[in-house]
């Protein structure tokens, strides 16, 4: 039986199955980002991560390895230090059979410690908007011809300089030269 195939914008093609799996797991991606930072569910966001996952922040500012250590990270660092009026706003997203990269904007008023963002920087009242990207990687497990997906690695970098200019925190003038 021969496979459907689908044709990418430069003309290759790829396979209705590797489409769907590249669908599948943009869906568990949006499932964790949705959990963590609109939902606020540590436990749907844990159901999203492989028993081996890695969150990372700010180019490795803050890293939890491990269900317990994310966890800890989701309850103590990121759930209820979440900013008022956060927001994301996708830019582009790309995606292939193993990792989902999304380029964002994010808008947020830093009204209170954020030490997932920025460890140990007191509230400033300000409103920023950045960039952001974040890259959730996966680990595929096959059992009984059913595949399997969780994240394997979630990392998201932010603008850290740019943020700390919009809240004062550095020059602007030395964080554009």
């Amino acid at each position: 039986m021969a496979q459907r195939r689908a044709t990418t914008q430069g003309g290759a093609a790829m396979t209705m199955e590797i489409q769907h799996l590249m669908w599948k797991i943009e869906g568990i991606r949006d499932a964790f980002h949705t959990a963590v930072f609109a939902d606020r569910d540590v436990d749907a966001a844990l159901a999203c991560v492989g028993e081996d996952g890695v969150l990372e922040t700010v180019s490795g500012v803050v890293t939890a390895r491990g269900p317990d250590d994310i966890r800890r990270f989701l309850v103590e660092d990121v759930i209820d230090h979440l900013p008022s009026g956060l927001e994301f706003t996708r830019v582009s997203k790309t995606s292939d059979q193993r990792r989902v990269a999304h380029e964002m904007t994010v808008r947020f008023t830093h009204d209170r410690e954020l030490p997932w963002l920025l460890p140990g920087v007191a509230p400033t009242g300000r409103d920023v908007e950045t960039s952001a990207v974040s890259v959730a990687s996966f680990k595929h497990a096959s059992k009984f011809g059913k595949v399997s997906s969780r994240i394997l690695a979630y990392r998201i970098t932010w603008d850290r300089l740019d943020v700390m200019a919009q809240l004062g925190l550095l020059d602007r003038e030395t964080v554009a030269g």
